[in-house]
């Protein structure tokens, strides 16, 4: 199997792992178990996996003390951003809470626009407006309602939080920290948020069936670590540029599983608006003004030296 064949197939991987969120989260929604308890858990499971990986490549836990409190605050816009997209999925279908939530490279692109100077370019413009017109396409479900203003909102909260996130981490002092570390203490910022959250608003729910565990362990092993893991291999292999594009698998694995396993419809207007979503991310993607910042996780798992014979 060649380089660049086990790079994509890794990449792909990424992003269809990433997708299963819904998949594995629905079922405990289903079950009575509120976001907040779901969330908990998928945390508490990616903690042990992600300090294994971090020994298994020789990295230390600690993390320079400088580095503490911007991190605490990385922590709690990603708790921010899983939080209001966990919460989406209560008021719209799954597949276009997370093809909405996909434009946040476009935010990306906005922000550093606004707020750093970087040149947008009409190229960029034309595509932020197409992801408009898909987004006006898809506010109209398939029987005709509009979609749940509630909804809508936590999908853009979950989306910008996200993007702040990225421009934050690269922005800041923090830029030169190996993501893995970061990562580890940002799920540990959001695990220790969402047990006060727990501890103040209400007690924590377990699934009442035990085959629905399986659902927690899963959620905090295919769409945070094995996605992680498999980005990153991809990165090495193809480099940031197809890797993120090949992120547009993310919400089109959560339109599939809503479609195959929940029944949720899909109609020629909503094809058509993921279409434009999708298109328009994927090109100012590929524009390459903003993959460093998108995918800074080459880093995290460095090659390993080949020893000398």
């Amino acid at each position: 199997m060649s380089s660049s064949f086990k790079g994509y197939t890794l990449g792909a991987i990424a992003a269809a792992t990433y997708g299963m969120n819904p998949l594995f989260a629905l079922p405990l929604y289903a079950d009575g178990i509120q976001p907040l308890s779901v969330l908990f858990f998928r945390y508490l499971f990616a903690i042990p996996i992600l300090i294994v990986m971090l020994k298994s490549r020789g990295r230390s836990l600690s993390l320079p003390r400088r580095h503490l409190l911007p991190t605490a605050g990385f922590g709690l816009l990603f708790a921010l951003s899983s939080l209001t997209l966990f919460q989406s999925y209560n008021y719209m279908d799954a597949g276009i809470a997370s093809t909405l939530l996909f434009v946040y490279p476009i935010l990306v692109a906005l922000i550093m626009s606004i707020f750093f100077k970087e040149k947008l370019q009409l190229s960029t413009m034309a595509c932020i407006l197409a992801a408009l017109l898909g987004i006006s396409l898809l506010y109209e479900t398939a029987d005709g309602t509009t979609l749940n203003t509630i909804g809508v909102l936590y999908v853009v909260a979950s989306s910008l939080s996200y993007a702040i996130y990225i421009v934050g981490i690269n922005q800041t002092r923090l830029h030169d920290v190996p993501t893995l570390s970061i990562t580890l203490y940002v799920i540990i910022v959001g695990f220790l948020l969402f047990s006060l959250m727990l501890l103040f608003t209400g007690e924590l729910q377990l699934p009442s069936k035990w085959w629905l565990w399986g659902n927690m362990i899963a959620l905090g092993l295919f769409p945070t670590v094995i996605s992680l893991f498999c980005t990153t291999a991809a990165i090495q292999l193809i480099g940031s540029t197809p890797t993120a594009i090949l992120g547009a698998l993310e919400p089109l694995t959560a339109v599939i599983f809503g479609v195959t396993v929940f029944g949720e419809q899909l109609t020629p207007r909503i094809c058509l608006g993921f279409a434009l979503i999708i298109g328009s991310v994927s090109l100012v993607v590929a524009r390459g003004s903003i993959t460093a910042k998108l995918l800074r996780l080459r880093k995290m798992f460095p090659k390993l030296k080949k020893k000398a014979k």
